[in-house]
């Protein structure tokens, strides 16, 4: 896995924060409680001088861990997050993961609706997923959350759109071009604080975190930050392998992702 220089890409994700904030009057960034959720809102305060300044929205399902809610009010109160939570239904849907995909995207494009907001910083990644890699830093979506991956605006020489359709919304990906281990060794040097069930307990741990109806453990010894990045520079499995609805195939997903799900 290639290790990049982490400050070339804190100085890009924060200019993109910045820039977002700049760009758009209503901006919120999702969090899901995740290390590049959490990562994302300490580059935030490195970008506002210490603080997060919008709020953080957390798509609640209702069946998230227990460590996971804990981790979402210790935190909160730490860095005294605006936190907004969006109670999204479990129901059947599209995707076949009742507790995700339509489901929450419902939930966001009310929360988007109540508050205004129009656009949201959003912590995915380009390796994570096929269909990701496709993403623009600032990508816009329609009215309906639909995503037009086949006529995106260019981005060249740091000059990101802010165009929008009527009634639509931006997404802005600050740390699309930082990889697992990058997320990591950023974790390890700004001592960010994460979620527990990253750590190993007996034998296993949570490489990437959803709820509890989606999410299974992988085998690993790794009971610290060290300990991950170390396990990282070995490993050949995929990151997301415990993630059930990851394992789609990688047309599936984005079709899934142009309808507008999260």
């Amino acid at each position: 896995m290639i290790e990049q220089d982490l400050n070339e890409l804190e100085n890009k994700s924060t200019y993109i924060i910045r820039e977002g904030k700049l760009k758009f009057s209503k901006v919120a960034a999702l969090w899901s409680m995740g290390k590049d959720s959490t990562t994302v809102l300490q580059l935030s305060r490195k970008a506002f001088m210490g603080k997060v300044p919008f709020p953080v929205i957390h798509i609640d399902n209702g069946i998230d861990f227990p460590e996971t809610y804990e981790f979402r009010s210790s935190l909160r109160d730490e860095w005294g997050l605006e936190l907004i939570v969006a109670k999204s239904e479990i129901k059947n849907e599209l995707s076949g993961f009742s507790c995700c995909g339509e489901n929450k995207t419902k939930a966001l494009q009310g929360v988007m609706k109540e508050y205004g907001f129009e656009a949201l910083i959003v912590s995915i990644r380009r390796d994570e997923h096929g269909i990701r890699a496709k993403e623009r830093y600032f990508s816009p979506r329609s009215k309906e959350f639909k995503w037009d991956y086949k006529n995106q605006p260019l981005e060249l020489w740091d000059n990101y759109a802010s165009r929008l359709d009527e009634e639509g919304h931006y997404r802005i990906h600050p740390i699309l071009d930082w990889n697992e281990i990058d997320i990591w060794r950023y974790i390890e040097r700004e001592k960010i604080p994460v979620n527990p069930l990253y750590f190993s307990e007996s034998g296993f741990r949570y490489r990437s975190l959803g709820c509890t109806h989606c999410t299974v453990p992988v085998q690993s010894d790794a009971s610290n930050v060290g300990e991950i990045i170390a396990e990282l520079r070995v490993s050949t499995s995929e990151e997301r392998e415990g993630r059930e609805q990851d394992k789609e195939k990688e047309y599936v997903m984005q079709k899934l992702r142009s309808l507008g799900y999260m």
